[in-house]
């Protein structure tokens, strides 16, 4: 039976590079399973992908625990029941709000940062100046970026839960009299011990896709200069929309 070749224009773009993401993800994970872990690049990838970053993610998970607990802790204080608060934040921070907003934060700064840093490297010929020198462009190239987010995502997951956790604490203390003795008591409670490495499982993924989807677009981009900021955008959105969906599916795994 002859091969059936499908016209390359017949295929959405966005398509075409979602499955040399998938391709590089093999390529990585066989990569990994050798024990090619990117060396002192992956260390300098950590520092870009980890402290740059985890300022951003303090302030947004001091910012969600507070309007968490505007938003719920005073209809529950005036229905009697604000025992209940601290339970409820920490189950929703847990299962959801930390991982998909640090995920998301992350995507912002560090996913954009890697596909123009790639897109650049690849319309500038520096990634065919790699394969000229008998280097794996993925080993050198991609491995160290996904290390970094396999290990930082989840770190800034647990720290935006801790200070979202923390903030509040204090603010239903201050706002709304809950005692903290009556509010911790709430978060033993209703956290269940796997709620937490549920949490850092999430994370972990979330920074895989978010790795491969970001190196997949930097390196298929094709043109000039004006194609990496298209590559970059392009890179966002599948990102968000891939973490939407695996977030749900996780969701479903875990909690379902």
């Amino acid at each position: 039976m002859a091969n059936v070749i499908i016209p390359k224009w017949l295929i959405p773009k966005w398509l075409s590079r979602l499955g040399s993401s998938l391709l590089l993800g093999g390529q990585t994970v066989a990569a990994l399973a050798r024990g090619r872990w990117g060396g002192d690049e992956a260390l300098a990838q950590m520092h870009i992908a980890g402290p740059d970053s985890f300022l951003v993610v303090l302030l947004v998970g001091v910012a969600a625990g507070t309007v968490f607990n505007v938003q719920v802790a005073s209809e529950l204080t005036e229905l009697g029941a604000g025992e209940a608060v601290g339970g409820l934040l920490a189950l929703g921070l847990s299962r959801e709000i930390a991982p998909i907003l640090s995920a998301v934060l992350i995507t912002g700064k560090v996913a954009t940062a890697y596909a123009a840093e790639l897109g650049t490297m690849k319309v500038t010929d520096q990634v065919d100046a790699i394969k000229m020198l008998r280097t794996d462009p993925v080993e050198y190239l991609v491995i160290p970026r996904v290390v970094a987010l396999l290990v930082m995502t989840p770190l800034q997951t647990m720290a935006f839960f801790a200070v979202g956790i923390i903030s509040g604490a204090i603010s239903c203390a201050q706002s709304y009299g809950i005692p903290p003795a009556v509010f911790w008591q709430s978060v033993s409670e209703w956290l269940k011990p796997g709620d937490v490495p549920a949490m850092v499982c999430k994370g972990a993924v979330f920074g895989l896709v978010i790795a491969l989807i970001s190196c997949g677009w930097g390196l298929t981009t094709e043109g000039g200069p004006k194609e990496v900021g298209t590559s970059t955008t392009g890179s966002v959105v599948m990102t968000l929309v891939l973490l939407a969906l695996v977030n749900l599916t996780l969701t479903q795994v875990f909690f379902g």
